[in-house]
């Protein structure tokens, strides 16, 4: 089963999908546990958010896959079995390495939409977490910002719709649309 989770920031998404993905795990008699990080920290907020995330699975078993961009070369890694669960950390880093790591690339959401489906297709037990970056009420110029937003939420609609089950976390409380 394909998970997406989407919310807001700070809301409970990756402690709600860690403990999903553990469920999931010991449901399906699964042995391999897998958290795909795609945060590069670029402040001591990211470094700390990492390591809260970090403390939050500490001896729940994962093993820990760092994959900031080409998301489906970490599934090529020797010794990683498609058949474990898999919970992919964020969507919205992805993107965002993707789109501005390497030079900015407009092109970005199309390939990492198909990057990430061909990823929930290969495992089929996958949580994808995304941000809920979309009511702020600001109205954007055509800029990078507009555009990374678009792309965002072609990827987050790309992947509900692929994805059994689709959940978003507010305030730690879970709503579950699929």
């Amino acid at each position: 089963m394909n998970i997406f989770i989407s919310g807001g920031c700070k809301n409970g998404k990756s402690y709600y999908a860690q403990k999903t993905a553990v469920e999931m795990a010991a449901a399906d008699a699964v042995d391999k546990l897998y958290y795909v990080a795609t945060m590069m920290p670029h402040d001591e907020e990211d470094e700390a958010r990492i390591k809260r995330h970090i403390e939050e699975r500490k001896g729940s078993g994962f093993i820990t896959l760092e994959q900031p961009f080409d998301i489906c070369a970490c599934l090529d890694q020797q010794g990683i079995e498609t058949e474990g669960v898999f919970l992919l950390d964020s969507v919205t880093a992805l993107l965002n390495n993707e789109m501005f790591m390497k030079g900015i690339d407009n092109g970005a959401a199309g390939r990492v939409a198909d990057e990430l489906l061909t990823f929930a297709e290969r495992t089929g037990k996958t949580l994808f977490v995304s941000d809920y970056i979309y009511s702020d009420g600001i109205i954007y110029d055509k800029d990078l910002t507009d555009d990374y937003r678009r792309g965002l939420a072609f990827i987050d609609r790309k992947l509900a719709a692929k994805c059994d089950k689709v959940v978003e976390i507010a305030y730690g409380r879970e709503t579950v649309f699929k």
